[in-house]
């Protein structure tokens, strides 16, 4: 961090209610840069832990913070709360695998498909 430059006190709550990560960061460190340091640190004794960063969201304010935005960008306040710390929420979600050919989606549909008659 630079001299002088702006920080904000953060901590970052995961599923099982754990706080990691903790400490003063910048505003103008990104959402991507905190995954890093985040997946780099994650407790070892977790059953669920990210294989990559990728695997990793950071919410705020019921808001999926975006990789190439800045603290700053974000938006991220303290509100009201002189000194206070901003915990921010971490999920674990593998991206989503691709979908299967529209092959088999079609099939599949078939097999669901429901025929009525009206008389």
């Amino acid at each position: 961090m630079g001299e002088g430059e702006e920080t904000i006190e953060l901590r970052f709550r995961i599923y099982d209610g754990t706080d990691i990560g903790q400490g003063a960061y910048a505003l103008s460190i990104t959402a991507a840069t905190l995954k890093q340091k985040l997946v780099a640190e994650w407790p070892k004794d977790k059953t669920v832990t990210p294989k990559s960063v990728n695997d990793v969201k950071l919410i705020h304010a019921g808001k999926i913070l975006e990789d190439n935005k800045t603290l700053a960008d974000s938006k991220i306040t303290i509100g009201d709360l002189p000194g206070g710390v901003v915990t921010m929420h971490v999920v674990v979600q593998p991206p989503v695998a691709k979908k299967k050919t529209d092959k088999n989606e079609e099939q599949m549909h078939k097999m669901n498909a429901c025929t009525c008659n009206i008389l």
